[in-house]
């Protein structure tokens, strides 16, 4: 298991936005994370008090970094990446920061190349699916 120190030592996210706990699983393909960070009262991303569950967009977009400095082969550099594009986004709640204990994101890579990859993801929590959707990858936008 791949701890939150390891994650942001990995990731551009720092400090406290670095939202993710720790790595679960991961394949070639997929990820699986966990976090707890939704419910801190000191949340970066919260607003007017609350967490709202399209935030859920950034645990998921990092989930896709983790996944990227994992399979990129140790004596590269890991290109920094940039969502693009959100499609088919559902969300079954309307916040985040009222659910107690861990969330589980997960991201499955579903295509992509050297300069673009197409991811879907999945938050739950208590095994009930929070969001879902799917997101488009710019790689070393810097590049374009």
């Amino acid at each position: 298991m791949l701890n939150h120190d390891w994650i942001a030592s990995h990731i551009p996210h720092q400090g406290s936005m670095c939202l993710l706990q720790s790595v679960l699983q991961w394949s070639e393909q997929r990820i699986v994370c966990d976090a707890t960070s939704h419910s801190a009262p000191e949340h970066p991303l919260r607003a007017q008090g609350r967490l709202g569950a399209v935030m859920g967009v950034e645990y998921a977009g990092q989930a896709m970094a983790v996944h990227g400095a994992l399979l990129a082969p140790e004596a590269t550099a890991v290109s920094q990446g940039y969502l693009a594009s959100v499609r088919g986004l559902v969300l079954y709640v309307d916040r985040l920061d009222n659910l107690t204990g861990l969330i589980r994101v997960s991201a499955e890579r579903l295509s992509g190349d050297a300069r673009l990859v197409l991811y879907r993801f999945e938050l739950e929590h208590d095994s009930v699916c929070l969001m879902a959707g799917r997101a488009s990858v710019v790689l070393d936008g810097q590049a374009v």
